[in-house]
């Protein structure tokens, strides 16, 4: 398989964690103090699912700049998810909007790159 069709790959995947993203923040602006477990869980599985594609394919088959940009600014957002997820929504607090909100910039930062990376500039 090469490169291209990995990045593909693993942006739809990331896609589809981030419909979950904004399900979730939807739930929270809404008024509900913290997402349900199960949605946390299958946003977290997927983006570390794209993530661990990306990684793949870095290492293995080798991407562009900018996808190893997106990389690192998914990987920061990641760090964001679990401390929400510990630190809040496994203690069953109401999840901080503003942490929610840096988490959703960097998130949306990187998958931006992998996207540019898989479909414009393949």
């Amino acid at each position: 398989m090469d490169s291209a069709m990995l990045v593909r790959t693993a942006a739809v995947v990331l896609a589809v964690a981030a419909l979950g993203g904004l399900l979730m923040a939807g739930m929270r602006f809404a008024g509900t103090e913290r997402p349900p477990s199960w949605l946390a869980m299958l946003h977290g599985l997927l983006a570390g699912a794209g993530l661990t594609l990306l990684l793949y394919a870095g290492f293995a088959v080798g991407i562009s700049r900018s996808a190893w940009i997106g990389i690192v600014l998914l990987v920061l957002a990641a760090l964001g998810g679990v401390f929400l997820n510990l630190a809040y929504h496994d203690k069953r607090l109401p999840l901080p909007k503003g942490i929610m909100i840096v988490h959703a910039l960097v998130a949306v930062a990187g998958f931006g790159l992998v996207f540019l990376a898989a479909f414009v500039q393949a």
